[in-house]
């Protein structure tokens, strides 16, 4: 995931990210893949037979190359993160301070530090919070239907909010 955000911090602070912004298609084609990514993760919480992400069980073990491309994978097709580096950035650079580049590489460096880190505490929470919903099935079913509702209609706002 922290790749993603360097790759859109990196975009917006050379400017390539004028580009997703500036035609319409490539902005609509981003805001469309994340949104149906966003249904199927939906879809796979609450299908007939579905698990809950906390949900202990065994897993066959995904190789480090598969959860990598995962993480990057789901953080690219969001292009709420493009946005927010395009948006975020150029509002603390100030050109009379030095490089534009420099300062928008260390404040999106910053931003990416802090991410990582709320990130990492949240996945060592997990197991915590799996063991907590595993002794109780019923709050392991409001779980995952309540996860369910929130990314479907935060797909539906994705795919139907007007562009920016």
């Amino acid at each position: 995931m922290a790749l993603g955000f360097v790759f859109y911090m990196l975009m917006s602070a050379l400017g390539i990210t004028v580009l997703v912004m500036a035609v319409p298609f490539a902005y609509d084609a981003l805001k469309f893949a994340g949104a149906a990514y966003l249904l199927w993760l939906a879809w796979q919480a609450v299908r007939p037979g579905g698990h809950s992400p906390f949900q202990v069980r065994d897993l066959p073990k995904d190789s480090p190359r598969r959860l990598f491309m995962m993480g990057l994978v789901t953080n690219l097709l969001n292009p709420k993160a493009a946005v927010l580096y395009l948006s975020l950035l150029p509002q603390f650079v100030d050109p009379a301070l030095g490089s534009v580049l420099l300062q928008s590489v260390v404040l999106g460096a910053s931003q990416i530090a802090i991410s990582v880190t709320v990130n990492a505490m949240i996945a060592l929470m997990a197991g915590s919070i799996a063991l907590f919903l595993a002794g109780r099935p019923f709050w392991m079913v409001v779980q995952r239907w309540l996860m369910g509702t929130v990314l479907a209609g935060l797909a539906v706002r994705m795919a139907t909010e007007a562009q920016r």
